[in-house]
């Protein structure tokens, strides 16, 4: 027996899989990956998430389909935005302290092996003498070259490793900052109310084979809007808490709050360090000269600093 299972912590996952068994094969052309840290199958970007019904459905079929038994445990409660970034921010130290680590170790290891290196290139004779062939020292010489060779070769990849793994635990401890950013924050904001207003407008209208698009009946409106609830109220939680984010970086000076009620037309406007002057407020975006033909837009929170005439 597997059982499908989902809970927003954890994602969608599956239980009673074994090596071999043939599930392996069947979760692929679904979609789904091994993980090799948690030693499970799972459905990628489904952590923190409501359940993707269409994906665990598809799945069941096909297992069923394949002669295994299944059945599914869902649960749909959906933790709070806060709690979710609150999980990500701790899940993300905790990477960056492993990677930390992994990078100490081969650093460790880096040192030792150009230590055996060194050693074993000491060992040959000095000068660069060449190999005696037929002398009796033919064998010790040719094994101590191997000997060296082989270790400078682990040398280098011991540095190669070394290297990777510094340059991930650099890259891991900005990953939380970069998502923080003033502009990121901006644009997440602006992605989630597009993403809500597209949620809503499929409340208003009903396909009918003859007629094609059609207004719904408010029974039909009232029976997605229930459909939807759980997906508008996950959306509406998370613009409250970029909203929220933004107005307490707007507050702090971390960021710029622009828009079309304080720059107008003739201001000048300094983006990605250049400085510009307004040719069109937009409601979302300002238009720009560059010096040429043509005008630039940009994001209101992409403008740095802001001068009247």
């Amino acid at each position: 027996m597997l059982t499908i299972t989902h809970s927003h912590a954890a994602g969608t996952m599956i239980d009673g899989t074994g090596k071999g068994d043939g599930t392996a094969d069947v979760l692929k052309s679904v979609g789904w990956r091994w993980g090799r840290s948690i030693s499970a199958w799972f459905v990628p970007q489904s952590r923190d998430r409501l359940p993707q019904l269409h994906t665990i459905t598809r799945t069941q079929e096909a297992l069923e389909a394949a002669g295994f038994q299944v059945e599914t445990d869902i649960d749909s409660t959906r933790r709070t935005t806060a709690v979710v970034e609150a999980g990500k921010i701790g899940r993300q130290a905790d990477r960056v302290d492993a990677l930390a680590a992994t990078a100490d170790r081969k650093a460790t290891a880096e040192d030792a092996a150009w230590i055996r290196a060194r050693t074993a290139l000491d060992r040959l004779p000095e000068g660069g003498e060449p190999i005696k062939i037929g002398h009796h020292s033919e064998g010790r010489h040719r094994n101590a070259i191997a000997t060296a060779d082989n270790a400078m070769r682990k040398s280098v990849e011991a540095s190669t490793d070394s290297t990777h793994a510094q340059a991930r635990a650099n890259a891991a401890t900005h990953t939380t900052d970069a998502r923080y950013r003033p502009v990121t924050v901006a644009n997440r904001i602006d992605t989630l109310g597009a993403e809500l207003r597209k949620l809503e407008r499929r409340i208003a209208p009903c396909y009918d084979d003859a007629q094609g698009y059609v207004d719904a009946t408010d029974a039909q409106k009232q029976a997605r809007a229930d459909h939807l609830a759980p997906n508008l109220a996950e959306n509406r939680d998370q613009i409250a808490y970029w909203e929220a984010v933004r107005a307490a970086q707007i507050e702090s000076g971390t960021a710029t709050g622009y828009d079309r009620t304080n720059v107008k037309k003739g201001d000048r406007v300094k983006i990605r360090g250049q400085w510009r002057d307004v040719v069109r407020a937009n409601p979302k975006t300002v238009s720009v000269s560059t010096g040429y033909t043509w005008t630039d837009t940009a994001p209101y929170a992409e403008i740095q600093q802001h001068q009247r005439p």
